[in-house]
């Protein structure tokens, strides 16, 4: 069940890097009504952590990931980073903030300039940023190309078309590198990939985090790609939050149904979850008219009146890093921290 609540935040965490709280992305649509996609989240990064956001197509994660970066500006809400909020900066002040944060697309080729040369393309922040053109910019593109793994001399006459969707890739990677950003969002960047490419794409990823020093936030629907880079992982369901915490934790005890649904629909022999009888039904409800209450109770095999009526907030489960919003979550009565850890099925 997904709701509200910003208890699980590290605040006063000096490692915190950014912190995004209560972020209401919304749009408005026809006449007097609005799209809701994404609603009160909260979330934060520690530096040198990959944090993982999943959850079905059109729950809001993009959304979530541009907001960020404040491409749209939220409708309300706080995205601090380094403990400044940007979403109160205009200007010059945005702008000198935007070189820090930067992103890989979750389409690589229609996001490279297909006119200029791979090089060009890898080189055109230094010189807009720095503004600078100099044997000192050319030698830090030749070194990040090299290691991406792309041949530099190649890169200096050939277009972004002459290269396969997983160079293409690499190439968007080498883009959002040389300005030497302290965090780096990644939105789907291998969903549109093949399974072979994905690894390799995803070990690239991981060695650039160690060699330059990254944070990371990784978007993705599938969630055995998230299990495999992420440190912690939180699960969005139609804007909202679901779960979040470990990553091992999460992903060997899932307290939230609707996590419970999507690890056991992963696609794996070894899978322990996929013998949950349960199945995730249905398609999302309309962002324009959310369900009251938890949003994610048309679909849940746990739901009750108290659902409709009520929207749970995130609490701790056993002391440990492990979050989740929902009335009825998967915990033993005997491993409950109160009598609000409400076991299944109520009284």
């Amino acid at each position: 069940m997904a709701g509200s609540g910003t208890t699980h935040l590290r605040d006063g965490d000096p490692s915190v890097l950014l912190s995004v709280q209560n972020l209401v992305v919304e749009f408005p649509v026809g006449i007097r009504k609005k799209v809701h996609a994404v609603t009160d989240f909260s979330f934060d990064i520690a530096e040198g952590e990959t944090l993982g956001i999943v959850g079905e197509s059109g729950c809001g994660k993009s959304t979530t990931a541009r907001a960020v970066i404040q491409l749209p500006k939220p409708t309300s809400g706080t995205v601090e980073f380094n403990g400044e909020d940007i979403t109160r900066l205009k200007g010059e002040e945005l702008r000198n903030v935007r070189p820090h944060i930067q992103m890989i697309f979750q389409d690589p080729i229609s996001s490279l300039n297909p006119r200029r040369s791979v090089f060009d393309i890898v080189s055109e922040g230094i010189r807009i940023w720095e503004g600078t053109n100099d044997d000192l910019t050319e030698d830090r593109v030749i070194n990040i190309i090299q290691d991406v793994g792309l041949d530099v001399e190649e890169a200096r006459i050939k277009r972004p078309h002459e290269y396969s969707g997983g160079q293409c890739q690499r190439i968007s990677i080498a883009r959002a590198l040389v300005l030497d950003p302290k965090i780096i969002i990644c939105d789907e960047p291998v969903s549109a990939l093949d399974v072979s490419v994905q690894a390799r794409i995803l070990n690239m990823l991981e060695d650039m985090k160690e060699r330059y020093g990254l944070t990371l936030l990784f978007i993705s629907h599938d969630l055995s790609v998230v299990k495999n880079v992420s440190d912690r992982v939180a699960v969005m369901y139609l804007g909202k939050l679901c779960e979040i915490g470990d990553g091992d934790l999460l992903y060997k005890q899932p307290a939230h149904p609707y996590t419970r649904l999507l690890l056991a629909a992963i696609p794996d022999a070894n899978n322990k979850h996929s013998g949950n009888q349960d199945i995730l039904e249905g398609e999302l409800p309309s962002p324009i008219d959310p369900p009251s209450g938890c949003r994610f109770r048309t679909r849940c095999p746990r739901a009750t009146e108290k659902c409709a009526s009520e929207e749970p907030l995130i609490r701790q489960i056993n002391e440990e890093d492990h979050w989740v919003a929902c009335h009825f979550p998967h915990i033993d009565a005997d491993n409950a921290n109160s009598s609000d850890e409400i076991p299944w099925p109520p009284e």
